[in-house]
């Protein structure tokens, strides 16, 4: 069971992240619509990966990450407070680029269907 525990207290984290992207986090550079895809916890549980979708430029991302990385002190301990955590893991945000990797092997895959159908 310690693996069913695990997973649920990633899931838990994931969204706790979740909500205090939604309004809790009051940077102006998180005005954006960010998405927790992932979150990965390391087997001693002192660190956390965040993977966010961040909707805008590049520049938009990179100011987001930012934000994120200087929130991360809060995060860190409203995870513990919330999750009555002994020992809160420290995030850390990852921008996650594989929806937009898919969205290019499918281009990808549509064109050379195109090409084998001419």
């Amino acid at each position: 069971m310690p693996g069913h525990h695990r997973e649920r207290l990633i899931e838990e984290i994931r969204q706790e992240i979740e909500v205090m992207l939604a309004g809790e986090l009051k940077d102006p550079r998180l005005d954006l619509l960010i998405q927790v895809t992932e979150a990965r916890l390391s087997p001693d549980k002192r660190e956390l990966k965040v993977f966010v979708n961040v909707h805008g430029t590049e520049e938009e991302q990179n100011a987001a990450l930012a934000a994120l990385e200087s929130a991360a002190g809060f995060v860190r301990r409203q995870l513990t407070e919330r999750l009555q955590l002994r020992r809160s893991p420290s995030p850390v945000f990852v921008l996650d680029h594989s929806a937009e990797y898919g969205a290019h092997i499918e281009e990808l895959l549509r064109q050379g269907k195109k090409a084998s159908d001419s």
